[in-house]
């Protein structure tokens, strides 16, 4: 019997993702992803001097290394990656389902970032560093409409990708309402909010606190917007202030953290 067409669809996408594998590059980049066990690494081609430089964590994850000369550093990243003589294909890394990491380790009350929309992988390879310093259990985009791990990712990110759980699900609607149900204070972030961030959590800062962040520009969608259980904004010295996401996203975790 031919199977029905959504079955076929599901396992050749499932058939791509087996074979995807992506350029890591960077010093920082790739030390870090030779040294996690929970990373598949396939291959690492490197200069002599960056080979000097990552020997140890070289050594460490048994992987045989290319060293090329470094006029012929031939690997599919762009040609403007400043990768300083050193590549590493590997595996996405999985960090599981959002029950794994949403429920937190019970003792600190968890935060996380939700990214409703941004696209540019710069910017999400800065929020991870700063989800990194603040203690967050995870950064969530959506599979589509979202930065994918990149190598220009991972630079930026300067090996929290490594550390830091980045999850890309389905819809983001559906995301916020499981998160409730699991009993997060769900906040979107918007310039033209009445309250901040510190106001809604008065007396609140002991519970799980997720915190939505939109594109710059468009912001929030709609639909992200009646979802959140608050919009709240950011408090400016000025009468007009405006940060880019990744700078929002920092102020915004350490403004919601436990006191």
């Amino acid at each position: 019997m031919k199977k029905p067409k959504w079955v076929v669809e599901k396992e050749q996408a499932k058939r791509r993702a087996d074979a995807e594998t992506v350029w890591l590059f960077g010093l920082h980049a790739v030390r870090d992803a030779l040294v996690n066990p929970s990373r598949e690494k396939l291959r690492l081609v490197v200069t002599q001097n960056a080979f000097n430089r990552l020997s140890e964590a070289i050594l460490a994850s048994d992987l045989q290394p290319e060293i090329v000369d470094p006029r012929n550093f031939s690997v599919p990243i762009d040609a403007q990656s400043v990768h300083q003589g050193a590549a590493l294909e590997v595996k996405p890394l999985n960090w599981g389902t959002l029950d794994d990491i949403a429920l937190g380790d019970g003792n600190t009350p968890p935060r996380i970032l939700l990214l409703d929309r941004v696209t540019d992988p710069h910017n999400v390879g800065a929020i991870l560093r700063s989800a990194e310093v603040f203690g967050a259990q995870a950064v969530i985009g959506t599979r589509h409409n979202s930065a994918p791990e990149t190598g220009a990712l991972a630079k930026t990110a300067s090996g929290a990708l490594e550390r830091q759980p980045y999850l890309r699900l389905r819809n983001l609607s559906d995301t916020i309402v499981a998160l409730q149900g699991m009993g997060y204070l769900v906040l979107g972030l918007d310039g033209e909010a009445d309250e901040t961030i510190e106001t809604v959590l008065e007396g609140r800062r002991d519970w799980a606190v997720a915190l939505v962040l939109g594109a710059e520009g468009p912001g929030l969608r709609q639909k992200t917007k009646e979802t959140v259980d608050h919009l709240v904004k950011i408090n400016f010295a000025g009468v007009y202030g405006s940060l880019n996401v990744s700078n929002a996203a920092a102020v915004a975790l350490y403004a919601s953290l436990p006191r």
